[in-house]
């Protein structure tokens, strides 16, 4: 392999030879971009001087000082000052670190490894380039690169060397907006001198935002640092005082965009551009990479505009879902667009970054498809409908259908075809036997799905079957409002009618976990088996009638307690801590249901002669409301039947030498899984390295546009003044000390802690039997977390804006769940050692 390469002889294949910069700029040299002349020291060079060192991977500082201190051997060093003096004689030039693990889609490495700026003189370009290698042992890029799952052996280090450009004005470019996500606007930042003052952040540079042939926004920097090249060599550091003139005209600005344009139409994706303006007025490009921060789009066949809300994260998941979770949502999907819209085939679900999104377009250009759809959200997952709403007044999805007899129609067909009428009076009129009625339907449905095909059951017992059922619990809900209605209420009392409900399913499940400690409690010898990692007889029980589901249990692919029952024994361990009798979970709910019932004499006292009817409909919301977290019981119990059997298709396809290992068959559809020939390693491998790298992914869009707008990144609204502020869930007010949990597995909850999460499912219920109070960044109030925390009577506000980065785990905050106020101390509390161990 050649020791180094012009870099018009390097094209985008030649990553793993000449790394991600240089075969970058290779393509861009060869396209007939403005790229100074240059060349690349290839990898063969590094390899050549890590064997040379003995280079042992050890650790990040003995690299480092191995590679700076071995002597570089003679045939490197020709090749190096052979390329540089065909650049010129002592030409200044840039030398730039080129990791193989660099300028990638979904990792840039920006500013991770060096790059030595206007240097001169062959023993200075050889030290450079020396000082290049060893960078790729910095602290900083070693974490770096761990972080995102990159192996550090088979990493390796090209440098780039090119023509120094001297320039006037220099900076950084997008062409896509890193912010908002919009791909149609270029981005500018913009300085005097040399691009390091923008790229490392010394500057405050003049910034702008070029949409499509207008300048949308200009903003001015200061501009007080500027980094400039000093003659013989190196660069210095200036300080220039405040400058008020813009340091690029319109012109420029706009001639930067066109050329921006070009480049991410040849690369095919948006880019990161950093570039220089000369003295002469000329433009040159010095590196281009992917942005590796935008969120994915979905297919877009129309090329419309369009409407994208995120499913997967409104459920309460952040992470990706498995390739077989969303096989099974798209037959799911098929089920609902056939019976709703009567259109099996209709592509409103889809997806993006491995997450499910529907395409609401046609809801929000419906006057009361926008407002069904935000008033419900509002109820489910607030944030959203707010987001939702700020679209109201974008002219590109104006109402379009603003009568309500279609919908009107449509609803009262799905009525008539579930029997909805009846089903709601049979719950007024004998509200126990509708709730016996609907627990016989978990019976009825596994013994359906049991003789159908996988993707027939998802068809036939998911969507056709929650219409008979959500109807019940509707009516207790809306008795509740009925009551609201006839007597007036204060904040909070209607919530704690709402505590210690029965026929929750969920609910049953906590208590029932707690039941496994209480029995291990009891006995020595299953304490023993259990703090030994054994499974005790109550363990083994609770996960044969509990063991279906598990944390992030809509997606089907993700193995469920049953299959790694370690966040149960982590629960479990949680509850043996607690002593004092009050904090029990089973006295919280008892307390909880005695101040409900307490709640109901006080209002129908205060209703009078209207007491009758307060009493009657909220005595149908105790019996009825549970029975909200039932269907999505009823969908978790199926997938957990359906998973068994996918798995035991995942071990015929082993045993027939297709797959490694048989949960390598959730990373295929339903279609992949039921072929009978081909080997399907190779497609779960390339899978499965998609889903961990968006397993790194840190921000998911509630909404998304087609043009890959982030709605909630444009607009965030009025901030409060001082204190969080979010949706009110659970009411009460409770000051402790706050626990941020990304992961319910393994997690460790101090009694009477306020348990500080992105969102929950029932996975992380267990939890709140020992929470203090509860704080989520998703959610509405009437989404799973809040209709759990006002069920144990424990303060709650969700919906409250970056929650998990701004709390801290240890400080000290009160949550007021009639407000919806998150008032936070200054600073962290002491935490204790069993605190900083979990």
């Amino acid at each position: 392999m050649a020791l180094t390469i012009d870099l018009g002889g390097i094209d985008g294949t030649m990553l793993a030879v000449v790394g991600g910069k240089a075969a970058n700029l290779g393509e861009l040299t060869r396209a007939g971009f403005p790229v100074p002349q240059g060349f690349c020291v290839t990898t063969a060079a590094y390899r050549t001087v890590a064997r040379a060192g003995e280079l042992a991977n050890a650790t990040p500082e003995n690299d480092r000082r191995v590679l700076l201190e071995t002597p570089v051997p003679q045939e490197v060093r020709d090749a190096i000052t052979a390329g540089y003096r065909a650049l010129g004689e002592d030409v200044p030039v840039a030398v730039r670190s080129s990791a193989t693990a660099e300028d990638l889609p979904f990792a840039s490495f920006a500013g991770q490894q060096d790059t030595v700026l206007n240097v001169v003189g062959e023993d200075a370009v050889v030290d450079a380039v020396r000082r290049c290698w060893a960078s790729l042992w910095t602290d900083r890029a070693v974490s770096y690169r761990e972080t995102n799952g990159i192996d550090h052996a088979t990493t390796h280090l090209a440098v780039v060397v090119q023509r120094m450009v001297q320039s006037a004005v220099s900076g950084v470019m997008f062409t896509a907006n890193p912010v908002t996500g919009k791909r149609d606007q270029i981005v500018v930042d913009a300085s005097p001198g040399l691009g390091e003052s923008v790229v490392s952040g010394a500057v405050n540079p003049d910034h702008f935002v070029v949409d499509g042939g207008e300048i949308v926004e200009k903003r001015l920097g200061d501009k007080r640092v500027v980094i400039r090249s000093r003659p013989g060599g190196g660069t210095e550091r200036v300080e220039a005082g405040e400058n008020a003139q813009p340091c690029l005209t319109d012109g420029q600005v706009h001639a930067l965009a066109v050329l921006g344009r070009k480049v991410a139409r040849h690369h095919g994706t948006p880019q990161d551009i950093e570039w220089a303006i000369d003295a002469e007025g000329d433009l040159h490009l010095t590196q281009a990479r992917p942005i590796t921060t935008l969120f994915p789009l979905p297919d877009n066949p129309d090329g419309g505009a369009h409407v994208y809300f995120c499913f997967s994260l409104a459920q309460g998941l952040e992470r990706p879902i498995t390739p077989m979770g969303r096989a099974a949502f798209r037959e799911i999907a098929r089920a609902a667009f056939e019976i709703v819209i009567g259109d099996p085939a209709s592509k409103s679900c889809v997806e993006a970054g491995e997450r499910i999104f529907f395409d609401v377009t046609k809801v929000m250009r419906s006057k009361v498809g926008r407002e069904f759809v935000t008033r419900l959200l509002s109820v489910m997952e607030a944030r959203s409908s707010e987001v939702l709403r700020v679209l109201f007044d974008d002219p590109r999805f104006a109402v379009r259908n603003s009568s309500p007899t279609p919908a009107l129609r449509r609803l009262v067909r799905l009525a008539r075809r579930f029997h909805v009428p009846a089903t709601v009076v049979k719950a007024l009129v004998n509200p126990e036997k509708a709730v016996r009625t609907a627990m016989l339907m978990e019976r009825e449905v596994l013994d359906r799905a049991a003789a159908l095909p996988i993707d027939q059951a998802l068809r036939q017992c998911v969507v056709p079957v929650l219409p008979g059922l959500a109807p019940t619990a509707l009516v207790g809900f809306a008795m509740l409002g009925l009551a609201g209605k006839v007597v007036q209420t204060r904040p909070g009392e209607l919530q704690t009618v709402l505590r210690g409900l029965p026929n929750n399913v969920t609910t049953e499940m906590d208590l029932a976990m707690w039941d496994v400690a209480e029995e291990i409690r009891r006995d020595p010898g299953a304490l023993e088996q259990f703090r030994a990692g054994g499974r005790p007889a109550a363990l083994e029980a609770f996960l044969a009638r509990w063991g279906h589901r598990a944390v992030a249990e809509i997606d089907l692919g993700l193995p469920r307690w049953s299959d790694d029952p370690a966040h149960v024994a982590g629960v479990v361990r949680n509850f043996l801590l607690l002593e004092e009798d009050q904090a029990r979970p089973d006295a919280v709910f008892a307390r909880g249901a005695a101040e409900a019932e307490a709640m109901i004499e006080t209002l129908a006292r205060r209703a009078r002669g209207r007491g009758w009817l307060v009493r009657f409909a909220l005595r149908r919301t105790r019996v009825l409301a549970g029975l909200r977290e039932y269907p999505k019981y009823l969908v978790i119990t199926l997938f957990g039947a359906l998973r068994t059997r996918i798995a035991h298709a995942g071990a015929q396809l082993v045993e027939d030498g297709r797959l490694d290992a048989a949960d390598d068959v959730f990373f295929l559809d339903l279609e992949e899984m039921r072929s009978t020939s081909g080997d399907l390693r190779a497609v779960v491998a390339a899978r499965r390295e998609v889903y961990n790298r968006e397993m790194r992914r840190r921000r998911i869009p509630r909404v998304l546009l087609s043009d890959g707008t982030e709605p909630e990144a444009v607009s965030h609204g009025v901030p409060a003044e001082g204190d969080l502020v979010g949706t009110p869930a659970s009411a009460g007010t409770v000051t402790g000390i706050a626990r941020v949990v990304m992961d319910p597995v393994g997690a460790h909850l101090e009694p009477g802690e306020i348990l500080v999460a992105p969102s929950t499912d029932p996975g992380w219920t267990p939890l709140f039997l020992t929470a203090g109070g509860l704080v989520m960044e998703m959610g509405g109030a009437n989404s799973h977390g809040a209709v759990v925390a006002r069920e144990y009577g424990i303060p709650a506000v969700v919906g409250v804006r970056e929650a998990v980065t701004r709390i801290r785990t240890g400080e000290r905050i009160t949550v007021d769940g009639g407000t919806g106020a998150v008032i936070t101390a200054e600073r962290p509390v002491e935490l204790s050692q069993s605190l900083a161990d979990a």
